[in-house]
């Protein structure tokens, strides 16, 4: 530690006028030593003189060190005398700063300048290092600069570094120059640091230089904009980054749209041509250069042959970069060079085929390919494999047919058969391959061609056909079934109620006629089971909401499912009214939930949910074969344990059933299915083994207001006669008249006339139209009623309707089918009034229904 007075420090300002802070001397040991061994010496003299004598002397040298000490505080505090840091005089770092390219200057915490090397006055314009100023001091006036200053002088006293860059201008008026300023603090991580590092460099050279770049890349890209060719690029999204002003003119787009990013490549492109320029299989590190024909479209739709010089650099990850691709019109050469007209023609249409179209090797391997077998290869997800081999496109399991073909192909063989093979990828798909052997100078390369159509649709819809007609088939042939069967309930329920009336209960055969009625009631209704799946059972709709009528079953539906299932019923809100019949509505819901039930032994959680769908949900939805309408949808949902994806089809059938042999008809669904179509309604599956399974139902919303509004006067006859009829329920079913009996079936006929006779009327019996016709004409039309059947051989019940009422216009008639109601409503003229029973019936029905009808207005 040495100390240094003014006239030392202008001394050597003299000599180094770079220097603001002279360099400090270095202190000297020997010099240490020395005041060391006077003050040990003049100890040991004080000591020999003894206390008294050298008490003086002690008192005089402490006086002295004493003035000494506090002349030397004063000194320093006034700063003559100064403490030199020995780390700071390092002769090589003070060479590196002294003749450093930037000017640096180091500032105290008073911002005062303490060193500034021969770069900063240059740069500042100070003469000497006496005039040395801080950066602010000498930019004050700049009102360019000042605002860069303040941030750098805001950053150091916060203790952190900053750059600027600002353009001083010169007083001359000429473009002047540019400086970057740097700030950074001396003992960095503290708030405050003492002193401050600046640099300042004039980087107008590189200034200039850049400029002079940019504007010859702006002379490149105005060239490039006005280039007799198109260009563009295309980022691995597909959208278009960059389009010249000559592609732009040509496709009559505006050059501001594009540069918004409102343009993909599938816009500019017609048909499947996108696909070849996104299909190029990705090799890391490679830069591949593709040559394309293919056509643009235009704004206004139409397209113009264009050839593709398209370029694609793909990363080391194997993920492309921009593409950079040059469009050529091949306009000109359509003109100009017939046989390049004529391959233009060619490409063009190979392109746009809408049949996959490849040549490949005797190994399958791709030479070349279409558009349209690119875009295939795309949307089989398998990573480029196909646009390599096409053998990649077809499954483990149809592979071997396509390879025999294509070796087949390569011997020169004609008349291949197609093969229809499927696809590989997630989801089921078909394709159909047709393959033909190319010339045989050519087989080198390529051994045969390959086209390929895809038949996913067409089988799909194959299916669907071949299912709906399966069903029809089944549900008429259950129709027919059920028809014939009623007519042999009917003889065995009408003759059932014959004995019951002949027998008392305490009758010791009593019981086993209670016991064939009963069976009797059970195979009635198996029967309106097959006729609900044929959709031939007669249904009494109404209007209601589908809420309340879930409410109301729902205590119902908990006892049938136990206490081992949780039920769950979410009604949606505001659910549109629907036109049902309630008592099979209920049906469809108690059969799920049973199935539901059966599903979940172990216990679970059958929800019940009601939503509103509407039109153009409907028509997002992926359900084949239902129209886009307003629709109601109940969700019945199970956890059980699913149905397997073999059998999911076949649910819906008839005595179809996974149940053991007692423990289910398997008419179940096929009750569900026929109801829900009959109203009007569709129902699909969702089921996963093992995650149980989801009933859809969509029942078409109902809208009151188209509905024809009934006579006011017919409602309040209806009304009052369905009134009185609550009012005085007529015990006594005898009467009288003249019944005209028209049936078929000789046995049932019998049945039911000597029913009749023995509640009072007269009956007459015919087995057919025909001949009750005849008997009509015998009695000259004087008929009280006729009950008739509506399929009879020779003349059925509509027709025989048409023909009586063309004699007697106010004739009565009621008709009994094993069908419904609206089977043969259709072919009766409108507004025709008649009655209805269904089959089968028992006696007392039969007899209400007569005395109801003959009963007078």
């Amino acid at each position: 530690m040495t100390a240094e007075t003014d006239h030392d420090r202008q001394s050597t300002t003299a000599q180094n006028p770079v220097l603001h802070e002279p360099a400090r001397r270095s202190g000297s040991i020997v010099l240490v030593l020395l005041i060391a061994a006077a003050i040990i010496a003049c100890a040991v003299a004080f000591m020999t003189l003894g206390r008294a004598q050298a008490q003086p002397y002690i008192l005089g040298l402490l006086a002295l060190l004493a003035m000494v000490g506090l002349f030397v505080l004063f000194a320093f505090a006034a700063g003559i005398v100064r403490f030199a840091d020995r780390t700071s005089d390092d002769p090589i770092m003070r060479t590196v700063a002294d003749h450093a390219f930037d000017g640096i200057a180091v500032t105290d915490a008073r911002g005062h300048v303490v060193y500034a090397n021969a770069a900063y006055l240059t740069l500042t314009g100070a003469a000497s290092a006496q005039d040395a100023r801080p950066v602010e001091r000498v930019f004050i006036g700049n009102p360019d600069v000042s605002e860069a200053v303040f941030r750098l002088l805001k950053a150091a006293r916060e203790g952190k570094r900053q750059q600027e860059e600002v353009r001083v201008a010169a007083p001359d008026g000429s473009h002047g120059r540019w400086l970057r300023m740097r700030v950074r603090p001396l003992g960095e991580g503290k708030r405050e640091a003492k002193s401050t590092v600046w640099s300042v460099a004039d980087i107008s050279r590189d200034r200039q230089r850049q400029e002079d770049v940019f504007q010859e890349l702006q002379h490149a890209i105005e060239y490039l904009d006005h280039a007799p060719c198109g260009f563009f690029s295309v980022n691995p999204k597909g959208e278009l980054v960059y389009v010249n002003a000559t592609l732009a003119n040509w496709l009559d787009h505006d050059l501001a749209e594009i540069g918004s990013g409102g343009l993909k490549l599938t816009d500019i492109v017609s048909g499947d041509g996108a696909s070849l320029l996104t299909s190029i299989v990705p090799m890391p590190g490679e830069v591949k250069t593709e040559v394309f024909d293919i056509d643009l479209r235009m704004r206004n739709g139409k397209t113009m042959p264009v050839r593709l010089y398209h370029k694609l650099a793909f990363g080391a990850d194997g993920v492309p970069g921009a593409s950079r691709t040059l469009v050529i019109s091949r306009a000109r050469d359509e003109r100009s060079d017939p046989q390049r007209a004529a391959e233009v023609r060619f490409m063009r249409f190979f392109d746009h085929t809408p049949m996959a179209i490849a040549t490949v090797d005797r190994d399958g391997t791709v030479v070349r390919g279409n558009a349209r077998f690119a875009k295939l290869a795309q949307s089989l997800n398998t990573s480029g494999a196909v646009n390599k081999s096409i053998l990649a496109a077809v499954s483990d399991r149809d592979r071997n047919q396509l390879v025999a073909a294509i070796g087949h192909a390569a011997q020169g063989q004609g008349d291949i058969p197609p093969v229809e093979a499927l696809l590989e990828g997630a989801k089921e798909r078909w394709g159909q391959f047709f393959v033909t052997a190319v010339e045989e100078n050519e087989r080198e390369t390529e051994a045969a061609i390959v086209y390929m159509l895809e038949t996913t649709e067409r089988r799909t819809l194959e299916n669907q056909v071949n299912q709906a007609q399966k069903m029809d088939t089944i549900g008429q042939l259950a129709g027919g079934i059920a028809h014939d069967f009623n007519n042999v309930l009917s003889a065995i329920m009408m003759a059932n109620d014959f004995l019951l009336n002949a027998h008392k209960p305490t009758d010791p055969s009593f019981q086993d006629i209670m016991q064939i009625k009963q069976n009797a009631t059970r195979a009635a209704t198996l029967v309106r089971q097959l006729l609900a799946f044929s959709r031939r059972q007669t249904l009494r709709p109404t209007v209601l909401n589908l809420g309340d009528a879930l409410s109301d079953i729902d205590l119902l539906l908990k006892r049938l499912i136990g206490e081992k299932v949780k039920l769950e019923v979410v009604h949606g809100r505001d659910l549109w009214p629907v036109k049902v019949d309630i008592s099979q509505f209920e049906q469809v819901i108690v059969n799920l939930a049973v199935n539901a039930r059966d599903a979940m032994p172990d216990g679970g959680r059958l929800t019940v949910r009601t939503v509103n769908v509407s039109a153009e949900e409907a028509g997002r939805l992926s359900y084949k074969g239902m129209p886009p309408s307003d629709y109601v949808r109940i969700d019945v949902s199970d956890t059980g344990t699913g149905i397997p994806a073999d059998i999911v089809e076949k649910i819906f059938e008839p005595f179809f059933s996974t149940k053991d042999v007692g423990k289910g008809t398997g008419l179940g669904l096929s009750t569900v299915y026929g109801i829900v179509k009959q109203t009007g309604g569709f129902v699909y599956v969702d089921s996963e083994p093992g995650k149980g399974t989801t009933f859809r139902i969509f029942l078409p919303r109902h809208h009151q207001e188209k509905e024809v509004a009934p006579d006011p006067a017919i409602a309040a006859a209806v009304a009052a006669k369905e009134a009185a009829a609550d009012a005085k329920p007529r015990a006594d079913l005898t009467g009288q008249g003249t019944i005209l009996l028209v049936e078929d079936e000789e046995g049932l006929r019998a049945l039911n006339a000597r029913g009749l006779r023995s509640r009072g009327y007269t009956v007459i019996e015919a087995g057919n139209g025909v001949e009750a016709m005849e008997l009509f004409d015998e009695q000259n039309g004087v008929i009280d009623l006729v009950v008739s059947d509506v399929v009879m051989p020779e003349m059925d019940g509509p027709t025989l309707l048409k023909e009586m009422r063309a004699r007697n216009a106010d004739i009565r008639i009621i008709f009994v089918s094993g069908y419904a109601e609206e089977a043969f409503e259709k072919s009766l003229p409108e507004n025709e009034q008649f009655a209805f029973l269904a089959k089968p019936f028992a006696l007392s029905a039969l007899i209400a229904k007569v005395k109801e009808t003959m009963a007078p207005n």
